[in-house]
């Protein structure tokens, strides 16, 4: 935590605050180091605990100075500098960039009127504008229109176009918006070209299957939603299953579940075991392009796996706070980025709930029907305070549409990452496993299109902070319930002892309008029996200024009160 908020400061701060920040982070460093090494001749297990904590706070101020280090100095590139002065004047260049990442699709058309855009992230290596040139690196967010969508990262290509000023919370330092088709500056190394052919080879097999597996298969295998149906990437926007239609950690921990089940089945040793996940899962990433997402989802799904079937319940939490702390160091741009903050939330809420809500199931109930069930509702429930902060509205049936398609998605990811490699090399073997996959991905697409019917399917939510507060504490409620409802016997119980302490409250609470007083006896009033005390008090509820009354008593000794007998005056 102390790392990520540092390096989100970074990119916030003035250079001179944030260099008195990280001065500061590496003097308490040392001041702890020192207090740890004269705590190092204790040898009584206090000591020793206290000297792990100060050195792993000590470990933490040095880790935390560096990503702060590493954000100030991205952030100075981005806000000093040609691109920058350029990017503010909306200068017209002519630039050299590498491709960084998979060309995105843009769903609304750009200032040129082009309704076919795309988005692609390349890292400029130089640029001419002014009669001058200019070698700089930074990165940037090319918006081009057709041409753009056949860009390979780790390719050259040379373009023109405008530069302007980027977004608030992006980490590119400008945005170029293309005036020209890509011009491809040398040959990509077969590492980039394989892959990429793979990927358009099985676009195009794909595109020749019914419904909607033809733009919906390709997305959930290889990420590439060029052809999405419009209605049903709204109705999976609708339901909250947008996730499935990119290259996620689900994709990623159910390849390395596959990998690790086939290990297991064949008793290999856990050395062989880990080498084949780890070569399984580097093979999958290069496939479907190993830009930054893709490398975050195969981390993060990795994590969650381990969390739900290693041993130890704290070592897949261990785990996420290390890959964390390594991508921050490594990238500083993710501190502030809600796509890296969404996969954190998924993988935490898998890793911490993931496994107690699997026990909470009976154990007649199957353990895949109960990760099927525990998975969606604690992602969900971490993730839905910051979805509403980016969207306010709240998706009514996402957890029943992601439990409903969470069986087809595994059939679909493995039958598909098995037809890519297939289509170029035995195209009729491949139609098998494609027609199977299509089935799936047809299911996967009719229940997002009938949850997205149901009425109330999208409810209003209220903005900004208040909007996430009460979407925590819905969250934390739905969980209550699901605890609740599969305790009875503890629920009854809780109700019970909820029920004795309300009435003992109110046994300790003073009538209306009354002062509260202790008798001599030390009795309290209340909702208690007094033997030897025969008459009931009387008070109106209206004023508390009347007196209180005594009721008569029939049989009470004393003279009576002679009632008239009937018509006498």
């Amino acid at each position: 935590m102390l790392v990520w908020a540092t390096a989100a400061a970074g990119h916030l701060l003035p250079p001179v605050a944030w260099a008195a920040l990280c001065v500061s982070f590496a003097a308490g460093a040392g001041m702890l180091l020192l207090r740890a090494s004269s705590k190092a001749r204790a040898e009584v297990l206090e000591g020793r605990r206290a000297r792990s904590f100060l050195a792993t706070l000590a470990a933490a101020f040095l880790l935390a100075a560096a990503a702060g280090g590493h954000a100030a100095a991205d952030a100075a590139l981005g806000r000093a500098g040609a691109v920058s002065d350029a990017a503010a004047a909306e200068t017209a260049i002519a630039a050299d960039v590498e491709v960084t990442g998979t060309p995105r699709p843009l769903t609304k058309p750009g200032n040129s009127g082009l309704a076919d855009r795309w988005a692609v992230p390349v890292t400029l290596i130089d640029m001419t504008f002014d009669a001058r040139r200019v070698h700089t690196p930074a990165r940037l967010l090319v918006l081009g229109g057709p041409g753009w969508e056949h860009a390979i990262p780790g390719q050259r290509i040379r373009t023109t176009g405008k530069l302007k000023p980027s977004g608030p919370g992006q980490s590119e330092a400008a945005v170029l918006s293309a005036s020209s088709t890509p011009l491809a500056v040398g040959t990509p190394g077969p590492w980039q070209r394989g892959p990429a052919d793979l990927r358009s080879r099985f676009t195009h097999a794909a595109g020749q299957l019914d419904g909607d597996a033809r733009g919906l298969l390709p997305g959930m295998v290889t990420g590439d939603t060029s052809s999405l149906d419009a209605e049903l990437d709204t109705a999976m926007k609708s339901v909250g299953m947008t996730h499935l239609t990119a290259v996620s950690g689900a994709n990623c921990s159910v390849i390395l579940g596959a990998l690790l089940l086939a290990a297991r089945s064949l008793r290999l040793n856990r050395a062989f075991t880990s080498t084949l996940c780890l070569v399984g899962l580097g093979l999958f990433v290069l496939m479907v392009g190993p830009d930054s997402s893709v490398l975050r989802a195969a981390v993060m799904g990795a994590i969650g796996l381990a969390a739900l079937a290693g041993g130890r319940p704290g070592r897949g939490l261990s785990l996420l706070c290390l890959a964390v702390t390594g991508l921050v160091l490594a990238q500083p741009g993710l501190a502030t980025s809600f796509g890296f903050l969404l996969s954190v939330l998924a993988t935490l809420g898998i890793v911490v709930t993931g496994r107690p809500i699997m026990a909470w199931f009976p154990a007649a109930v199957p353990r895949w029907v109960a990760a099927g069930v525990a998975v969606p509702l604690s992602a969900q429930a971490f993730c839905g305070p910051v979805i509403v902060l980016l969207q306010p509205q709240f998706p009514a049936y996402a957890l029943p549409a992601n439990i409903a398609a969470a069986i087809l998605v595994a059939p679909v990811t493995l039958l598909g990452t098995a037809a890519v490699p297939l289509v170029p090399l035995a195209p009729d073997l491949a139609a098998v496993p494609l027609a199977v996959a299509a089935a799936f991905t047809n299911g996967v697409g009719g229940t997002a299109r009938f949850f997205a019917r149901l009425p109330g399917a999208v409810l209003p939510w209220p903005e900004g902070a208040f909007g996430a507060a009460t979407m925590t504490l819905f969250s934390a409620s739905a969980l209550a319930a699901c605890w609740l409802a599969f305790h009875p016997d503890r629920t009854v119980g809780l109700a019970l002892a909820a029920h004795e302490r309300t009435v003992a409250l109110l046994n300790r609470m003073p009538p209306r309008g009354e002062v509260r007083r202790v008798p001599p006896g030390g009795r309290r009033p209340g909702l208690v029996h007094r033997p030897g005390r025969g008459r009931l008090r009387v008070c109106t509820q209206s004023s508390g200024r009347k007196p209180q009354w005594l009721l008569p008593r029939p049989h009470a000794p004393g003279p009576r009160h002679r009632t008239p007998p009937p018509g006498a005056m």
